[in-house]
């Protein structure tokens, strides 16, 4: 009977110990289950998110023939990155627009480089296909030709009508100017020129009209940029860091309006403004 109950026993203690080991096992188990994950856990959470959040934005009020639009924008985005956005808002190709803030954007300076800050009114310029092509067209004969004619002629600095006014000297008042060097256009208009009547002149760039203010002591003429056929320039012999500038505002060179003594420094950005990278010619 001892034995028996001994045997008994044994076996009931065994069963005991195969249940804890198992137990044990189970537990070892779930453990490493626990840790893995655990382990595993910070790998699926990505403190990236979204990769526009990270990147500085401004608030831009963006004005198009009356419209505006409020948009966010990256203060390291590209001006050309700006027309692929203001084409989506207003349908316009980023070839026939001209953004204006101070001034040209220019396609490859960010909105940093330009100092654009939140709340600025970024002004668009721009045209539809067909009327960009209706307008042009005759523009590009007319450029052909005029450099034509220039071509056979003297430096346009030479000629009398010119030398009357450029002989005059520079004025008294004219603006410092840096030869070999393109620059944004002042915020204040340009001034301290003459026009081929010997008179004071000077140019203000109106952006929010699309126009062209070219003030004198007597009046100011308002034009509006879409109707300035060309823009043409010439350094002034002896003096190349200033150049004298002619807005075509006719059909013929008889209506061009001469301006002297034009700081050389803005000329490109006069023509860009007035005419428009987008020009085919």
């Amino acid at each position: 009977m001892e034995t028996e109950t001994s045997n008994q026993n044994e076996q009931l203690n065994c069963g005991r110990a195969e249940d804890a080991d198992s137990q044990s096992t189970v537990t070892s188990q779930y453990v490493t289950l626990v840790e893995g994950e655990s382990s595993a856990s910070p790998a699926s959470v990505s403190n990236g998110g979204d990769p526009e959040a990270d990147k500085e934005v401004v608030d831009l009020k963006i004005i198009w023939n009356k419209n505006k639009y409020d948009i966010k924008f990256p203060l390291d985005g590209t001006g050309a990155s700006l027309k692929e956005k203001i084409h989506t808002l207003t349908g316009l190709p980023p070839a026939m627009q001209k953004v204006m803030y101070k001034g040209l954007v220019p396609e490859d300076k960010t909105l940093r480089e330009v100092k654009v800050t939140s709340g600025a009114k970024i002004m668009v310029v721009g045209s539809t296909i067909n009327d960009v092509l209706a307008v042009n067209t005759p523009k590009e004969v007319i450029q052909q030709e005029v450099k034509a004619e220039e071509n056979k002629k003297e430096p346009l600095c030479r000629q009398k009508q010119h030398r009357k006014v450029l002989d005059k000297g520079k004025p008294d008042d004219v603006m410092p100017s840096i030869k070999g060097v393109q620059e944004r256009l002042p915020t204040v208009p340009l001034s301290g020129m003459y026009n081929k009547s010997g008179g004071k002149v000077r140019l203000t760039f109106k952006l929010e009209q699309d126009q062209l203010w070219i003030g004198t002591k007597e009046r100011t003429e308002k034009i509006p940029m879409g109707s300035i056929k060309n823009v043409v320039s010439e350094p002034i012999e002896d003096y190349e860091d200033y150049h004298m500038m002619a807005f075509q505002l006719g059909p013929t060179e008889a209506s061009y309006y001469w301006v002297y003594w034009v700081p050389a420094q803005y000329v490109d950005a006069i023509k860009d403004t007035v005419l428009g990278k987008w020009q085919y010619f």
